[in-house]
């Protein structure tokens, strides 16, 4: 039987989110190893778009996961488990379902696991390069310094530069003054 006849079968031809019985399809929850109807859940288009987005959540919609975070199916309590932790940044009724939710100590991992990966912050310089704490990259534009009469020049390099939690912002010394500098402005 294919994965998407077993998930209908699973969800009686419902998304497991929300109960939506209309425009369903499969999504596979990462960390996607092997693809597998155990590894991933039905969903409409509405709960589908607001999950891989990662933006513009109709927080009204997402009631339903008072409901649907209680499912046996640990791919169900996996996306309900991600979404109640985006949403609860901002409502408290979603952080106190999560408080409520009890997850295997398995399905939690792999619940926080994305999470994780998705919570690091990849800084770059203007060509695209990554950049790592303690390297030294090179000004590629004259940049006035806010707060001082420091211009940094092109061409000056920034050794042993410090990372901040912004991936557009790193921070290094320019003629003895701690800066930060906008990542687009650098290359490695």
């Amino acid at each position: 039987m294919s994965i998407e006849a077993t998930l209908q079968t699973r969800s009686t031809n419902q998304c497991e989110l929300c109960t939506s019985t209309s425009e369903l399809s499969v999504y596979e929850v990462p960390p996607v190893v092997e693809a597998h109807s155990d590894k991933s859940v039905y969903l409409c288009q509405s709960c589908l778009f607001q999950i891989e987005e990662k933006r513009d959540l109709d927080v009204n919609h997402w009631h339903c996961l008072n409901d649907s975070m209680w499912s046996q199916v640990p791919a169900v309590q996996v996306v309900a488990y991600r979404m109640l932790k985006r949403l609860s940044v901002e409502n408290g009724w979603a952080q106190d379902a999560l408080d409520m939710l009890y997850l295997e100590d398995e399905i939690r991992s792999w619940a926080e696991q994305a999470l994780a990966q998705e919570e690091e912050v990849i800084h770059q310089d203007s060509n695209g390069v990554r950049l790592n704490a303690g390297d030294t990259v090179v000004l590629i534009k004259d940049l006035d310094v806010k707060g001082s009469s420091l211009v940094a020049k092109r061409g000056t390099a920034v050794r042993n530069i410090g990372l901040t939690s912004n991936p557009e912002h790193i921070e290094g010394r320019v003629d003895g003054q701690r800066i930060v500098i906008l990542t687009k402005f650098v290359k490695k």
